[in-house]
């Protein structure tokens, strides 16, 4: 493309049209065919030629599709590497309360930030990834969760004490974690979000926590710990279904607290104040230890059920990432910012890669700062 001349540089795209790029686009920012097609002025059945590849956008179209999706009007060229990551490649969780086009735009961004962190893996040194042979999609054999829970722990050399910064070791071990609401519209209902999910359909592995579950640091660290075990136990199987899910649970469970040691720390009747003090050696919530005692055959079913109504009847104020950012996914960010200090910005990585500085931020997690007026005497 040239430099300077934006008509010859629209014409260039127009010939060079990638249909996946436009689709990928129209995901991400949650828009369906008929939404697009009012923002740019064709028709919808034109939509659907331009993302099939049956045609090729004029310039004006173009740069009006750009406008519409908030992308560079480059995104949409050839020849720049890119992802596909099907939905029946994600552990999602609540499939049936979540509409297609809701799980469609969850692996579109999935695909973006894979590209973004391929940009700065070329640049920055990432951690290799660092999982046991039995999580590799080549293994025949996985663990059951409990074991393949305990030799994860092993294997990043834990022991049996808590983890104070689980993102943080998630990432240190090559799974890329990324940050994410896809709750797109306030007014839709609790059940029909998309909770945290994984996938493994892409070179590195990558987990998609959510802010939906920031105002509760230990739902979110369950949340982290339950993709974990999606990542190290379900490569290479596709879709979501209870058995899978019960198994991420058991997991995540033996993960963040080992019966080997928390067994014996459990109280054998309903004590909520000795699980209150449990809860901030762990790092999980009390709900998760009242199941934990249940399961473990420390407490019986029905005093269980007392706790779940006691707790229920509770004010309580739950830590949220605010309170503990060390739970933030920090990878890309840390990535970003060291290339800035040798003169690469977000401006230049948005160019290279043709994103925005704004969709940048929001795949790195990078807090957008805004200008603040002060006024002086």
């Amino acid at each position: 493309m040239s430099e300077g001349n934006p008509a010859t540089d629209l014409l260039s795209i127009s010939r060079a049209f990638d249909p996946a790029r436009l689709t990928q686009a129209r995901r991400v920012a949650g828009m369906s065919k008929t939404e697009l097609h009012d923002a740019v002025g064709v028709s919808a059945a034109a939509i659907g030629q331009y993302e099939r590849g049956e045609k090729r956008p004029r310039p004006e179209t173009v740069s009006a599709l750009a406008t519409a999706l908030d992308v560079p009007a480059g995104h949409f060229a050839y020849g720049r590497p890119k992802a596909r990551v099907e939905v029946a490649e994600a552990s999602f969780r609540r499939l049936r309360s979540t509409t297609v086009a809701q799980q469609q735009q969850a692996t579109a961004y999935v695909e973006q930030a894979w590209e973004l962190s391929l940009y700065l893996e070329r640049r920055v040194e990432f951690p290799m990834l660092d999982l046991p042979a039995w999580a590799s999609p080549d293994s025949q054999g996985t663990p059951d969760p409990v074991t393949a829970a305990q030799q994860l722990r092993t294997h990043w050399g834990l022991g049996l004490d808590p983890i104070a910064h689980l993102v943080y070791q998630i990432e240190q071990h090559g799974i890329l974690a990324v940050f994410f609401s896809l709750k797109q519209d306030p007014d839709l209902p609790d059940k029909s979000r998309i909770d945290a999910f994984s996938t493994t359909a892409l070179p590195r592995p990558m987990m998609v926590l959510t802010p939906d579950k920031a105002d509760d640091v230990l739902r979110h660290r369950f949340s982290a710990a339950h993709e974990l075990g999606h990542i190290v136990m379900h490569h290479g199987r596709l879709g979501s279904d209870v058995e899978m899910e019960r198994q991420a649970d058991v997991f995540a469970s033996e993960f963040l607290t080992p019966r080997d040691v928390i067994r014996s720390a459990l109280p054998t009747r309903l004590n909520l104040g000795a699980l209150e003090q449990l809860s901030e050696e762990w790092g999980v919530s009390v709900h998760m230890l009242l199941r934990r005692s249940r399961d473990l055959e420390r407490i019986s079913d029905s005093t269980a059920r007392r706790g779940y109504i006691t707790l229920n009847t509770l004010a309580r104020r739950p830590l949220t990432l605010d309170d503990v950012p060390s739970e933030k996914p920090e990878l890309m960010r840390n990535a970003i910012e060291l290339l800035d200090t040798v003169g690469i910005s977000i401006a230049q990585i948005g160019q290279d890669i043709q994103m925005t500085p704004r969709q940048i931020r929001r795949l790195a997690g990078i807090s957008s700062e805004t200008p603040k007026l002060s006024l002086v005497r």
